[in-house]
């Protein structure tokens, strides 16, 4: 479709609600720029989607913030909503050899017996260590099992990070760069209260609360956000994008900016693009992400995050969320996150969600003895195609620009955010910067 000419009058629009577009929405917005933000779900928020329990909302897949997130503080502190974000100290653990540890404080790494001593003091200064990088791009050629080994020694990458990251890349944990694992370290330890426990943020309502104040302030600037509205193509003449396509509506669109994962940006590029850059998006590969929700009747342990080290068992973590935001807050209900990064034929990705539970009931039994299925009062089962980019060494290499031959088609993805990961506070980030970036090619003027 090539009959819509490219005006200075058309919108710029936003393919994609969440945190990254409607970021990049707010931006613009505010710079006086015609925006419409189109999202496929009902509600926008993107991967930090929620549903409900007992009349409040809580995320599909669990979300917090470390308390040095500052894009995202900056964020809600412009929104003047500062009051509703909380700081909570939370309990982390790890499962061995059928045992919970504390790993929550640097005294509790001290305690870790199934290491000896001096790997017990390697494993408390890696954070120190990687905290002391000063130019990751050095890590960029190095995996991260080499990295950790070369830090901490074999004895603590056996026992403590190699499962993890099988647990949480499976076969294509060989090829995980260092990069990825030093910004993981960075980021955690630098989010610590007085007594050296690790404090988190979180939003009241549900981080959705948070996207729904923002698609309010992106209407009240004179901007615009359509859901359920599933873009399956765009328009294109002379080169530049004309539209976008959304159902049986074609949106004119002065501009474009991105935000779903590479793979579906690709399609919507052909025959607009010269293919070598539509395969170009391709490099980059994804882990899919299914997250089994428990609403139990009481609580499985007092371990907000416990990180898994069992080859036995199919999650890679068990997040009891209402170690971190209080069961009150849902009615009584304790909920619990079992989540498994896999490829999409995984047998267990392709379950129907009845059979995902009665797979995964057993296991939740045997590393909690007490457990009986009876505690579960409902269930929900939630899956990601384009979970977790995978990072492997020279990442950095295969990461496209902004920019798209489509003059005026701009990309921002999670896929993108690098050195470090995906989250809220690097979607903010990317979204933001996007969106002044075009805003200033459109040659506005901030409000």
């Amino acid at each position: 479709m090539n009959s819509i000419d490219r005006g200075s009058g058309d919108p710029v629009v936003v393919i994609g609600g969440g945190f990254s577009g409607l970021s990049a929405a707010l931006e613009l917005a505010k710079s006086g720029i015609p925006v419409t933000v189109l999202e496929a779900d009902s509600t926008p928020a993107g991967l930090a989607g929620t549903f409900d329990v007992n009349g409040q909302r809580v995320e599909k897949f669990y979300h917090h913030w470390f308390t040095n997130d500052a894009h995202i503080i900056d964020l809600v502190n412009e929104l003047g909503v500062t009051d509703q974000v909380i700081h909570r100290p939370t309990r982390t653990g790890l499962y061995f050899a059928n045992t919970t540890f504390r790993l929550s404080r640097p005294l509790d790494v001290l305690k870790f017996k199934p290491l000896a001593m001096i790997d017990r003091i390697r494993l408390g200064l890696l954070v120190l260590k990687a905290r002391k990088v000063k130019d990751w791009r050095q890590l960029e050629g190095v995996t991260a099992a080499e990295w950790l080994i070369q830090l901490a020694g074999p004895k603590v990458y056996e026992v403590v990070w190699e499962p993890l990251l099988k647990g949480k890349f499976g076969s294509v944990a060989d090829e995980i760069s260092a990069v990825w694992f030093w910004n993981k370290l960075k980021l955690r330890g630098g989010s610590r209260g007085k007594g050296g426990g690790e404090v988190l943020a979180y939003y009241r309502g549900g981080f959705a609360a948070l996207a729904d104040r923002m698609a309010e302030r992106i209407i009240q600037l004179g901007g615009h956000v359509e859901c359920n509205a599933r873009v399956t193509g765009i328009t294109s003449a002379g080169g530049a994008v004309t539209g976008v396509v959304a159902g049986d509506r074609v949106f004119p669109a002065r501009a474009v900016i991105a935000t779903p994962a590479l793979p579906i940006i690709a399609d919507l590029l052909k025959g607009h693009v010269a293919e070598a850059f539509s395969a170009s998006l391709g490099k980059i590969r994804y882990l899919a992400n299914i997250c089994l929700v428990l609403g139990l009747d009481r609580s499985l342990s007092d371990t907000y995050w416990l990180n898994v080290n069992d080859p036995q068992f199919p999650y890679v973590g068990v997040i009891e969320h209402t170690n971190f935001e209080p069961a009150a807050s849902y009615g009584g209900r304790h909920i619990v996150y079992l989540s498994k990064y896999l490829p999409e034929d995984a047998e267990l990705y392709r379950m129907r969600d009845a059979d995902v539970l009665a797979f995964s009931l057993p296991h939740l039994k045997r590393m909690f003895p007490k457990f009986d299925k009876s505690w579960v009062k409902e269930h929900h089962v939630w899956r990601a195609r384009y979970a977790q980019p995978i990072v492997e060494r020279h990442y950095g290499a295969m990461i496209p620009p902004a920019g798209t031959p489509l003059s005026g088609f701009h990309i921002a993805t999670m896929a993108q955010v690098y050195p470090e990961d995906r989250g809220t506070n690097y979607a903010v980030r990317e979204g933001r910067a996007i969106g002044r970036d075009v805003a200033r090619s459109l040659g506005e003027s901030p409000r």
